[in-house]
C-alpha cells in the first residue's frame, strides 16, 4: 500500500489544530486528561504514515505506539538540560512534563484508533474501480 501524502498531510494539520484545541476549557472535564495524548498518538501515527508511505499499517502502528511509549517514559528523566527545552511550548508539548500510566493507555488507544481508520479508509477505496474501458 502506498499513503497519499497530501491527504495525510491535510490529515497532520488538522489534526496538530483539533489536539490544540483539546487543551481548551470547551472540552468536557472528564476527558480532558485523555484527549490530548490520545490526539498526539493520532499523529504520531500519520506522521510517520507520511514518512514511511509504502509501509503496512500494522507497522505504522507498532512503530508510533512505541514512539509515544519512549517520549513517556523519557519523561522520568529529569535532569536540567532536559526540562530546559521541556520549558519551551514546543518542547513540552513534544516531550511532556511528566510520566502518567494513564497517558500509556490514551497512546495506545489513539494509535489502534488511527490504524483502524486508515484500514478501514483502504478497504472503502479498493471497492470504488475505475470505470470500465471498453476494448475496440
Amino acid at each position: 500500500m502506498q499513503r497519499n501524502r497530501p491527504f495525510y498531510l491535510f490529515l497532520i494539520i488538522l489534526i496538530v489544530v483539533i489536539g490544540l484545541l483539546s487543551r481548551s476549557r470547551f472540552v468536557p472535564e472528564f476527558i480532558y486528561p485523555y484527549l490530548g495524548d490520545f490526539m498526539y498518538a493520532v499523529l504520531i501515527f500519520f506522521i510517520i504514515g507520511f514518512v514511511l508511505h509504502k509501509q503496512k499499517s500494522a507497522r505504522i502502528a507498532f512503530i508510533s505506539i512505541t514512539l509515544c511509549y519512549m517520549i513517556e517514559i523519557i519523561q522520568l528523566y529529569q535532569s536540567d538540560w532536559i526540562n530546559t527545552i521541556r520549558s519551551y511550548t514546543i518542547g513540552g508539548l513534544i516531550l511532556g512534563h511528566g510520566f502518567l500510566w494513564s497517558d500509556l493507555i490514551s497512546y495506545t488507544v489513539g494509535g489502534i484508533t488511527a490504524y483502524t481508520y486508515e484500514s478501514i479508509y483502504y478497504k472503502q477505496n479498493k471497492k470504488i474501480k475505475p470505470p470500465h474501458k471498453p476494448k475496440m
